[in-house]
């Protein structure tokens, strides 16, 4: 953006030169010179933005060449470069080095003197004020700015601070419930076990059959209850929710900005285990493509589910215009999987927006 500009005042500055040198044929070489140095100030001037000493003596420099052009044939025109001058003044410098550059500045305004020595001290003042006056402000909107940036820095990382301590909560709790199932429902079929042992060895007949059918359940039962105690020591993958997480967790410990939304009951939809950890990845991996390929670190993402019979996800975020793109590994292995459950991926570029989506069939209610 700051490039633009500099092209457009350029442009400006040209005109207002070329109108007040007037008539190029009667233009004196020290015109000429005066003129090549002022616009390699200019150019300059962007190249030079962390030495402050540097751009105070070039912006004071590009005022007293004005002075000196302009000195035998004034114009009024001359009080519109002055006025850009000061104008860089205020937007690259900072503190004491403004009121300096300004004063310097005023001071050749007044020495010019294009139309009267009283026009030019009013306007050198006037000038002055405006500029000072724009630079405080300017300095405010910066200030204002710093701690708008350290404040979401701090939002950021208490919402990741609240992020982790949900999941651990959320582990811890159900550590305590695979605890309770281990210590107690696994200890009762155990013992359950034993007296059907007991009990079968004491038998005879169909009485020892049935005793031993019994007890076939119950070591079924104790098994599947070991199993989903180790399955509560893993962190769950599918899942909405897990999506939700997902996202919170990426824009609290990357900086990314995400626009999140749900309609047409998306959350109440009836996905199945392995649809809910396709999603879960496709949404990974955008956001992950995001992270990597896009110079703004914002996306919006849209859960649907129109008519209750498909579930659509949406991912985009901005791109440069006539920006190309490639499919990689990670969107075809998302083609696939989606292709896998009857689904479909379009992906595309569409109003300067990269824009991934998802389509799954859902399975119809009352059907089986």
């Amino acid at each position: 953006m700051e490039k633009h500009l500099l092209w457009i005042w350029i442009g400006i500055l040209l005109v207002v030169w070329g109108f007040s040198l007037g008539d190029l044929s009667q233009i004196r070489a020290f015109q000429y010179f005066g003129s090549a140095c002022f616009f390699a100030v200019i150019f300059l001037l962007p190249a030079l933005k962390y030495h402050k000493y540097i751009t105070i003596t070039g912006i004071v420099t590009a005022s007293v060449i004005t002075t000196l052009v302009f000195w035998q044939e004034v114009s009024a025109l001359q009080i519109l470069t002055f006025t850009y001058l000061l104008g860089e003044t205020v937007y690259r410098l900072e503190g004491w080095a403004v009121y300096i550059a300004g004063s310097l500045i005023a001071v050749n305004i007044i020495l010019l003197s294009p139309i009267s020595v009283t026009f030019s001290i009013i306007y050198a003042v006037f000038a002055l004020v405006v500029s000072f006056s724009s630079y405080q402000k300017l300095t405010q909107l910066n200030d204002a700015d710093s701690r708008y940036q350290a404040l979401l820095h701090e939002y950021r990382k208490i919402k990741l601070k609240s992020a982790t301590d949900e999941k651990l909560a959320r582990q811890e709790e159900r550590t305590q419930i695979g605890r309770e199932i281990h210590d107690r429902v696994g200890h009762k079929l155990t013992n359950l076990l034993m007296q059907l042992e007991v009990t079968r060895m004491e038998s005879v007949g169909d009485t020892k059959t049935k005793i031993n059918e019994l007890k076939m359940l119950a070591k079924d039962s104790l098994e599947e209850t070991r199993s989903a105690v180790k399955a509560m020591d893993h962190e769950d993958v599918g899942g909405l929710t897990a999506i939700v997480r997902l996202i919170r967790k990426l824009e609290a410990e990357n900086y990314i900005r995400i626009h999140f939304s749900a309609k047409h009951k998306a959350f109440s939809s009836d996905l199945t285990v392995d649809q809910a950890v396709v999603v879960y990845r496709a949404i990974q991996e955008a956001l992950t493509n995001v992270m990597k390929h896009s110079a703004q670190r914002e996306v919006s993402i849209l859960f649907e589910s129109p008519g209750e019979s498909v579930f659509r996800f949406e991912v985009s975020n901005p791109v440069k215009e006539h920006e190309d793109f490639q499919e990689g590994f990670g969107l075809k292995s998302m083609r696939e999987r989606l292709s896998s459950l009857g689904g479909e991926l379009d992906v595309r570029i569409y109003q300067n927006r990269f824009l991934l989506r998802g389509t799954i069939p859902l399975k119809e209610k009352g059907s089986e």
